[in-house]
């Protein structure tokens, strides 16, 4: 096996993880170059140069698979920077962006009402109509499509969304449109609705559509230029982009679909969470915290089983703008590493969600930044070590640090420690918010699971993080600073099919629910038979149906058989579903039918992957030295600090206490302490665990 290489380019910085063909990891950081994605990878290579003994030239050369995940599509939509589109809708329906669907985050405050992500000035309504039993009610009127395209050319539109009213039962007149498109204006990508996501809530495929028309001449760029530049510099390898999904496609997939290069690179972390875990704690219940520079990701893995979502909203729940697809459930807020700390007009201490970013960075980073971050106030506080950031290719300026932190401490009368503890404190607690967002809203008790903690800034405050969920343990990894490029190299391909059909289990026609079944079985196997000649090591399709109660807003995801032969098959069905529903909302109503809408089938390509392996301790000494360090348990007091990689497996440490690892720091809290796993990992444990932790952590070792 030759090397592989896995990248996730952030905001801030761009991770890269080499596995070399003995199967051992190699990790590396640069920051991102926003104009060139491959020079930031270029940049991060040759950081492992003398490690792995090759020229980036040569690793490149002996690379057989290369997989890439970005935030290129989320950020060009939040900075408004997508193709001008067009929107061509049926008659009589132009403001289905506008009005979106929901309520309103905040019931008792006057908001603004957002923007539709499509302006009315380039929305067109096409004459035609199609009724919920496909029949044709009003023929399409071509010279009303010949006269949008015309004035969507004139308007100087870059692509077009084409979404009509009722497509996904009979798709007639959106292929139609499709050919006109192809034929007077054949430059112009454009997107088909019912071929792009065929579900049945009007909003959110218009929605997703637009999107995704948007996307396509930016990702198409930025993948073409990034797959170009890795051919010249001598790549003959397979190349992968990540997708929300939590898998991986060709790059030509995904210019072709690029909304599901939305969220690629935070859909890796439960990847690699879920690898890790299953290697070090055999847990499969799992709070995923991917702590980055500018924004903190929260994802679960429940039973072994990443989350999946179809609630992923860019700009803000009801006033942003919904994906409208399947995606692996990850929330994003504004508090990484790179956060801002600011006083508010009533005095308050706030953290983010502005971010310092990449440029100018930090105020420690010297580069022209003057505001406090969360980087600047672990500086201050001692955690980090300004000679040994990023394995000291990047030393910080603690001066700065300190006069940045003292600036925002000294109005609320504080010291410049307890300003700076204060700051971590608040960012902790904002992201607390949101992991019981995501849990204790599903239904899912956090004291029930573990954390992984990954992200450059994870190990800051992974321990009260945990303590105030209640988590029992925190595992993480020595590469958790990438822990989302670690998914990445851990990923296979995946994708999902689906079809329309509205169908009740009281009254169920198993005929057609099969022949759905059939249909997005043809479509799943069309699909794996594509991949052929990849290293492909196994194949697997499981079948889904979202269903609900009758009358409920949202659905579910159940499996389903390959078929359902029986009623019995449909039975099973319900009994799945009151058992899903169950566990998410604490409630069933056995007895009640199923409105089942959307039959669909995730197709799994398992590709051939590196496995974990033991970390071999570095040769230096275990100690780095004691360091000055504040806790609010201790005040300023001198703690030992420790080299991570020099650490044998079996290690022990109680708090308080720093480990350094090149590209992260694990702060060990007064009443925790950590134990080094058999990987060369950290399992953290809390004071009020301690009594049930042990065993299990003892256990983990020897395996």
């Amino acid at each position: 096996m030759g090397f592989r290489i896995s990248v996730d380019t952030g905001g801030t910085f761009t991770d890269v993880i080499v596995a070399d063909e003995d199967g051992a990891l190699h990790l590396a950081k640069a920051p991102t170059d926003l104009a060139r994605a491959f020079q930031s990878i270029e940049n991060a290579l040759a950081q492992l140069e003398p490690e792995l003994g090759v020229s980036v030239a040569e690793l490149l050369g002996r690379t057989d698979v290369f997989t890439y995940g970005t935030t290129r599509a989320t950020n060009a939509i939040v900075e408004g920077r997508t193709a001008r589109t067009a929107f061509f809708t049926t008659e009589g329906f132009p403001d289905i962006l506008l009005l979106r669907e929901g309520g309103k985050p905040e019931p008792f405050r006057q908001l603004p009402y957002p923007p539709p992500y499509v302006p009315r000035y380039l929305t067109f309504e096409l004459r035609e109509r199609i009724d919920s039993e496909g029949d044709v009610f009003v023929p399409l009127d071509e010279q009303s499509v010949l006269d949008a395209i015309a004035e969507a050319r004139r308007l100087r539109a870059e692509a077009v969304a084409v979404c009509l009213i009722w497509s996904i039962v009979n798709p007639e007149h959106e292929l139609r449109v499709g050919e006109l498109l192809a034929r007077e204006w054949p430059e112009v990508p454009f997107t088909l609705s019912h071929e792009l996501n065929p579900i049945i809530r009007e909003y959110r495929r218009a929605s997703s559509t637009a999107i995704d028309a948007s996307l396509k001449p930016v990702m198409q760029d930025y993948l073409r230029t990034l797959e170009q530049d890795l051919r010249a510099a001598g790549l003959p390898g397979h190349v992968f982009v990540a997708t929300s999904f939590g898998g991986a496609w060709r790059p030509q997939e995904v210019t072709e679909r690029p909304i599901y290069s939305i969220g690629s690179g935070p859909s890796m972390a439960p990847v690699a969470a879920l690898t890790y875990a299953e290697a070090e704690t055999a847990d499969r219940d799992l709070i995923v915290c991917d702590t980055g520079g500018t924004t903190f990701d929260v994802g679960l893995v429940s039973a072994g089983a990443i989350n999946y979502s179809a609630e992923t909203w860019l700009g803000g729940r009801w006033i942003g703008h919904i994906t409208g697809i399947r995606a692996v459930d990850v929330k994003s807020i504004g508090a990484g590493g790179g956060s801002i700390v600011w006083i508010d007009p009533g005095g308050l201490l706030r953290v983010g969600p502005q971010s310092a970013g990449a440029d100018p960075g930090p105020a420690c980073y010297g580069q022209g930044g003057t505001e406090p971050t969360i980087t600047d106030a672990a500086v201050v506080l001692g955690w980090i070590d300004p000679d040994y950031f990023l394995g000291g290719r990047l030393p910080l300026d603690a001066t700065a640090a300190y006069a940045a932190v003292e600036r925002a401490a000294a109005p609320l009368g504080l010291s410049v420690h307890e300003g700076a503890h204060a700051a971590l404190t608040i960012a902790s607690e904002n992201i607390v918010g949101a992991i019981r967002e995501i849990t204790i809203a599903q239904g899912i008790d956090p004291r029930e699971v573990t954390m992984v903690a990954g992200g450059g800034a994870s190990g800051l405050s992974a321990v009260p993080i945990a303590r105030e969920l209640g988590c029992r343990r925190v595992l993480l990894p020595s590469t958790a600073s990438a822990l989302s490029a670690c998914g990445a190299l851990f990923a296979d391909i995946v994708s999902e099919f689906s079809r329309s059909r509205y169908e009740e289990t009281r009254s169920l026609d198993r005929k057609s629910v099969n022949d759905a079944l059939a249909d997005v079985e043809r479509r799943a196997d069309q699909f794996l038979a594509e991949l052929a000649g990849l290293p492909v090591t196994a194949e697997r399709k499981d079948f889904f149906v979202e269903a609900r109660y009758r009358a409920q807003v949202w659905e579910l995801d159940v499996p389903v058989p390959r078929r359902l032969e029986s009623d019995e098959d449909v039975r099973a069905v319900e009994e799945a579903f009151h058992g899903t529903h169950e566990r998410i909302f604490a409630v069933r109503e056995p007895g009640q039918y199923l409105e089942c809408l959307l039959w669909k089938v995730r197709a799994t390509a398992v590709l051939d992957k590196p496995e974990l392996r033991p970390r071999r301790p570095a040769p230096s000494g275990a100690e780095a030295g004691d360091v000055e360090a504040y806790f609010k348990e201790t005040g300023l007091a001198t703690v030992p600090r420790h080299d991570g990689p020099s650490l044998p497996a079996g290690t022990r440490i109680d708090g308080p206490a720093i480990l350094r690892e090149p590209t992260t720091t694990v702060v060990v809290y007064p009443g925790s302490s950590v134990l080094v796993t058999q990987h060369g990992n950290y399992l953290l444990e809390l004071a009020t665990e301690q009594a049930e932790s042990p065993p299990v952590a003892e256990e983990a070792l020897a395996r």
